[in-house]
C-alpha cells in the first residue's frame, strides 16, 4: 500500500515536496535575498520598519500529511493566529503566535522537565536570531543524570530552528576560533561530558573560550599567519552544550540549565522524522528570521526590566528581550521561568557548595533553638552531625569538629568567641548576629514566584502527525529528583 506521506505518492493538492532531508543536516533554506522580488511582486512577509506581518505576502503552511502548501494572508489569519487579548496581558506583537507555534513544536518532540524549561528553550532559540544585536550570549546547558534523557534529541530540534547552527562533538578551540565572526553561528556541542569530564585531559582553552564568549568584546589573542602576528579572534557566540552530569561551574554559571530526566511511561512524544519534522521546523525557523533579523538594530538599544540581577540578569536578558518583542503573555512567562529556574539553580548550588550549605544548616539550627542569641560550639556541632541528610557526620576522618567548623566559616568573617551564658558559665560560642550578613548575601530567601497567565490551547492548522496522547510534566524546574532547600 502506498504511503500517503511519501513524496512519490500522488498529490492531488499540487504542492511540491522539498528535497529529502538528511538527519542532522536538514534542508537548504533557499531563502531569497532582501532585494529580490517575489513572483507576484508582493512585498516580503515582514515589514522591517514596522515589525508586523504583511497580509498580502504568501505564508507557507503544512498540509494534513506534512506537505507544505502556500496560502495567502487574509484578514482572518491574524485573528486566527493570535489569541484574544486578556486582561493584564501586554500588547500582542507579530511574534506572539510564532513563539506559541515554536513552543508547541519543541514540546511535540522532547519532554522537558518543566513548563518553565520549555518556555526558556523556546526563547533561547528565538534569541539566537538576534545574536548580532545582543550584549550577552547565554549558554544552554542541557544536562541529565544518565543516557536516554532526551539531550541529543533536544539538540536535533535546536539544530533545525536556531540561527546558523554548527553541530559538533569534541571540537577543538582552534576550529571554534575560526568559525566565529561578526555574524556568529550557534554552537551545538553534544557529549560535552567527554570534553570536560575527568578523563578528557586538559581542555582549559575551550573552557576559557566558552566563558569569554558569554560577553561581547572578549577576544582571544593568538599568534597567527606566516608572519606570526598577534591576532584577535572573536569568541562571542551562543552555545548549547549537552552532556551527562553537570558541566564546569564557570560554564553553568553563564548558562540556562535544563536538567533533563527520563520519560515516564505516560509521557509520549512524536518521533523525530526528517520527512515531516524538518520541513515543519524549518518553516518556523524562517518565520523567526523574517520577524527578528530586521529588529537586530532595535534590540541593541533595548534595556528590559529584569526580575533578577548580576550574571543571572546578563544570561536571561536576551530571552526577556524576545518575550517583550512578542508581547501579550510572553513577558509574564519569561519572568516566571527566569525566577523559577534561577531559584532552582541557587538551591542546587547551595546543596553542592559545602560552605554555603553549612551557612544554611547553621541558620536552621538557630531557628530551631528559638530566641537563643548564641550557641556553644559543641552544641552546634552536635546538632549538625545528627542530621542524617547532611555531609557533616562524614566530613574529614572522624566527622566535623570545632577546628573544621571555624576553618569553613573563616572566609565569611565568622569566628568563635568567648561568650558568657545566663548560668554564668563561659564557653566558646557562635553568636547569631555574626551570621546575619552572610545569610543575607549567600542564603537569601527565595523571591516570590510570578504567576503565569493561563493561555488557552490554540489548535494550529495543517500539522504533521499529531503527538501521541500524554501531557508534559508539571513538576519543579529541577525535575522530580531536584534538591530541596535545607530550611
Amino acid at each position: 500500500m502506498d504511503d500517503p506521506t511519501s513524496p512519490a505518492a500522488p498529490n492531488p493538492s499540487g504542492a511540491v515536496w522539498p528535497p529529502i532531508a538528511v538527519p542532522g543536516q536538514g534542508l537548504p533554506r533557499h531563502r531569497k535575498g532582501a532585494t529580490e522580488q517575489r513572483p507576484d511582486s508582493a512585498p516580503t512577509a515582514t515589514d522591517a520598519s514596522a515589525g508586523v506581518p504583511n497580509r498580502n505576502a504568501p505564508e507557507t503552511r503544512l498540509g494534513e500529511a506534512g506537505t507544505p502548501t502556500t496560502v495567502p494572508y487574509s484578514a482572518d489569519d491574524t485573528a486566527r493566529h493570535a489569541p484574544e487579548a486578556q486582561d493584564g496581558d501586554s500588547a500582542a506583537g507579530p511574534g506572539t503566535a510564532l513563539l506559541d507555534d515554536l513552543r508547541t513544536a519543541i514540546g511535540r518532540y522532547v519532554v522537558l522537565p518543566s513548563d518553565e524549561a520549555l518556555t526558556a528553550v523556546t526563547l533561547w532559540v528565538a534569541a539566537s536570531h538576534i545574536q548580532p544585536g545582543l550584549q550577552h550570549a547565554p549558554r544552554l546547558a542541557v544536562v541529565g543524570p544518565t543516557k536516554g534523557c532526551g539531550k541529543s534529541r533536544l539538540l536535533d530540534v535546536l539544530y533545525e530552528t536556531v540561527h546558523q547552527p554548527m553541530m559538533t562533538v569534541n571540537t577543538s578551540p582552534a576550529v571554534v576560533f575560526r568559525v566565529i565572526g561578526k555574524n556568529p553561528p550557534t554552537l551545538l556541542v553534544d557529549e560535552a561530558d567527554t570534553i570536560f569530564g575527568p578523563k578528557a585531559g586538559d581542555k582549559e582553552d575551550l573552557r576559557g573560550l566558552l566563558n569569554a564568549g558569554h560577553q561581547r568584546n572578549r577576544p582571544a589573542w593568538r599568534i597567527s599567519g606566516p608572519e606570526h602576528k598577534p591576532t584577535a579572534f572573536p569568541t562571542f557566540a551562543m552555545a548549547a552544550l549537552a552532556g551527562i552530569g553537570d558541566l564546569p561551574d564557570t560554564i553553568m554559571d553563564r548558562a540556562i540549565v535544563i536538567r533533563m530526566q527520563k520519560r515516564k511511561p505516560g509521557e509520549r512524544i512524536t518521533p523525530f522524522r526528517s520527512r515531516y519534522s524538518v520541513p515543519e521546523l524549518h518553516a518556523i525557523r524562517d518565520r523567526l528570521a523574517d520577524w527578528l533579523v530586521p529588529l537586530r538594530g532595535a534590540v541593541a538599544g533595548m534595556v528590559p526590566k529584569m526580575p533578577v540581577e548580576d550574571r543571572a540578569a546578563d544570561t536571561w536578558e536576551p530571552l526577556v528581550i524576545v518575550a517583550d518583542l512578542a508581547g501579550r503573555h510572553w513577558p509574564a512567562r519569561a519572568s516566571a521561568a527566569c525566577l523559577a529556574m534561577t531559584r532552582s539553580e541557587v538551591v542546587q548550588d547551595e546543596q553542592t557548595t559545602l560552605k554555603t550549605r553549612l551557612l544554611r544548616d547553621i541558620g536552621r539550627v538557630f531557628d530551631q533553638e528559638g530566641s537563643k542569641e548564641a550557641l556553644r560550639s559543641q552544641d552546634l556541632l552536635a546538632v549538625l552531625i545528627q542530621d542524617a541528610e547532611a555531609p557533616w557526620a562524614e566530613y574529614g576522618t572522624k566527622g566535623l569538629n570545632a577546628y573544621h567548623l571555624a576553618n569553613l566559616l573563616r572566609d565569611f568573617g565568622i569566628s568563635p568567641a568567648n561568650y558568657r551564658f545566663e548560668n554564668g558559665r563561659q564557653a566558646k560560642a557562635y553568636a547569631r548576629n555574626q551570621f546575619v550578613d552572610a545569610w543575607a548575601r549567600y542564603c537569601p530567601d527565595p523571591a516570590p514566584s510570578v504567576p503565569t497567565a493561563e493561555v488557552p490551547a490554540r489548535p494550529t492548522p495543517g500539522r504533521p502527525p499529531a503527538p501521541p496522547s500524554g501531557t508534559l510534566p508539571t513538576g519543579p524546574p529541577g525535575g522530580p529528583a531536584g534538591p530541596r532547600p535545607a530550611r
